[in-house]
């Protein structure tokens, strides 16, 4: 008995953390926050690039739309052009003719007309084309006044004259007509004729 109340006493007697049964200490507050800064900054890395990158695409993009809407300009204006090039030929061909002493007013004014029609069946492909303005009712968007004129035909109001023809692309105006409005017509009252042997 007395051996083992020595061995009792000469056994080293537990730790604090060991009699409390506490789990050890957490990590400190400090390398807590430095941890999250970390994170965030790591995580402030990833959207930057993320935003570079995208901002790179995006002006890849610009750069690819605007090169195709030249492109596409540029082909439209070549396909006009290339219509347009018959009735040229047609041009050249009536002021040639025009220089034959033998070529009559006649034929001269055919040959216009015919590079006239080249013409506006060229505009006719690319959806251009004129429309008629004298006669009609003025109307402001798509006739352009530049004056007024007596008519005793039509009614105040209404295209007297056109100056310049109006075309349309589509369903778009491209170009107003250039007319004279109709207006009221002022006439002078009328002078009774004089009777013979009336004296002044």
């Amino acid at each position: 008995m007395a051996t083992e109340e020595a061995q009792s006493s000469n056994a080293p007697e537990p730790s604090g953390q060991a009699q409390s049964g506490q789990p050890p200490s957490a990590a400190s507050p400090e390398a807590d926050l430095k941890a999250q800064v970390d994170k965030l900054s790591e995580e402030k890395r990833d959207l930057n690039d993320r935003l570079l990158r995208l901002a790179a695409e995006f002006e890849n993009y610009k750069r690819r739309a605007r090169k195709e809407q030249e492109d596409a300009a540029a082909r439209g204006l070549e396909s006009l052009v290339r219509e347009l090039l018959p009735a040229m030929d047609n041009f050249d061909r009536a002021l040639s003719a025009s220089k034959n002493p033998s070529t009559t007013v006649t034929a001269i004014v055919e040959g216009v007309q015919m590079v006239q029609r080249s013409f506006f069946a060229a505009l006719e492909k690319s959806q251009i084309r004129p429309f008629e303005a004298e006669g009609k009712p003025f109307d402001p968007n798509f006739h352009e006044a530049i004056g007024q004129v007596e008519s005793a035909t039509l009614p105040p109001g209404h295209v007297g004259n056109v100056f310049q023809r109006g075309y349309m692309i589509g369903s778009r105006l491209l170009r107003p007509a250039l007319v004279q409005v109709t207006r009221k017509s002022e006439q002078a009252p009328e002078t009774p004729p004089s009777t013979p042997g009336q004296a002044n």
